[in-house]
């Protein structure tokens, strides 16, 4: 009886190797792509040259330096964020629907970068970093507040209704404030989902709060994974279920605030991919975490280039492309977990 689960173990660990190598293969296939292809069509010698022996003379090298390149970097940070919030709710929470979008913290942080547009156009970008994380806080504590009311309390249903009519409402007041103060464009391209003006400047600040809230889910997955077990179990278990829900709520606040100030309110990435994880590594949080990290960044880079591709030299919004596939995938996910919505 030792041996079997002992056994079992092994595959598992073997299964989420292979995975976790093939993931970061295919990411590095897909990043040189991102780099390569575009508006301005270049072939690979070209975009490596650019970044290991860059000639500030070429155009081209220009182009992957400025534009290309922190774009790719971008993808990744965003995709690999968005993607551990959701592995991180569906694990705390018990909820194969929660994302950050849906649950209304996405709209959170995009309605603060509104108002920080609106009224603070002096503002510096790490102060846009702290009001989108204090935005995702506020409509994080509403939807958790509405989702409770009730004699039956908080459940998987209440909780998506909740995060539904949280980002409806803020969604409505994020376009008042574009409408009211003539923010036009720029919010709307932006509220699409795009990593078009990614800067290294910008990188640069958000990267290290990304490594350390990315790094903190990770140590964090194994409590997740007795989380995922049922709160009752997980307390009979000794787990200190209030403060595993209290940092993953950090996590995810962080995470978003800095995926919103970076590309957007995209949706579905923190849907879709924990549950193509799941399938290929199981249901150990200690493995899907860290899958989901890889994976939800190659599925936003090649979002990207499919974006970047189909209607060149026009540029289709990765929110656009997620929305398509993530729409379709939740009602599937809705129709298979039977949700009777009250």
């Amino acid at each position: 009886m030792q041996q079997r689960p002992a056994k079992q173990r092994r595959r598992g660990a073997t299964r989420f190797t292979l995975y976790m190598l093939a993931g970061a293969g295919l990411l590095l296939l897909m990043s040189a792509a991102s780099i390569s292809f575009g508006a301005a069509d270049m072939d690979l010698s070209t975009a490596w040259g650019a970044i290991f022996n860059f000639d500030a003379s070429l155009t081209e090298h220009q182009i992957i330096q400025t534009l290309r390149f922190p774009r790719t970097v971008a993808d990744i940070i965003v995709g690999c964020s968005l993607a551990v919030c959701g592995a991180l709710m569906q694990g705390t929470t018990r909820n194969p629907l929660a994302d950050s979008g849906l649950m209304g913290i996405s709209s959170g942080a995009t309605f603060a970068i509104a108002l920080c547009m609106a009224f603070l156009p002096s503002r510096t970008y790490g102060e846009t970093m702290l009001f989108a994380c204090l935005g995702a806080a506020v409509t994080t504590g509403m939807t958790y507040f509405i989702a409770s009311l009730g004699k039956r309390g908080m459940t998987p249903q209440r909780l998506v209704l909740a995060g539904i009519s949280i980002s409806m409402l803020f969604g409505a007041f994020s376009q008042y404030i574009s409408i009211k103060y003539q923010l036009g464009q720029a919010l709307a391209y932006w509220t699409a989902g795009g990593t078009a003006g990614a800067k290294w400047s910008e990188l640069a600040i958000v990267a290290p709060f990304f490594a350390v809230a990315t790094l903190a889910a990770i140590a964090l997955s194994p409590s997740v994974t007795v989380m995922s077990l049922g709160e009752d179990v997980a307390t009979g278990l000794g787990l200190r279920t209030r403060l595993v829900k209290g940092i993953s709520t950090v996590i995810v606040l962080v995470l978003t605030g800095l995926s919103v100030i970076v590309v957007g309110p995209v949706g579905f990435v923190g849907l879709i991919t924990p549950h193509i994880v799941r399938y290929l590594v199981g249901v150990d949080y200690r493995y899907i975490i860290p899958a989901s990290a890889l994976y939800g960044a190659l599925l936003t880079v090649t979002a990207d280039l499919v974006g970047r591709l189909i209607n060149k030299p026009y540029e289709t919004p990765i929110g656009v492309i997620f929305a398509v596939v993530g729409v379709p995938y939740f009602l599937y996910l809705a129709r298979k977990q039977r949700r009777e919505f009250e």
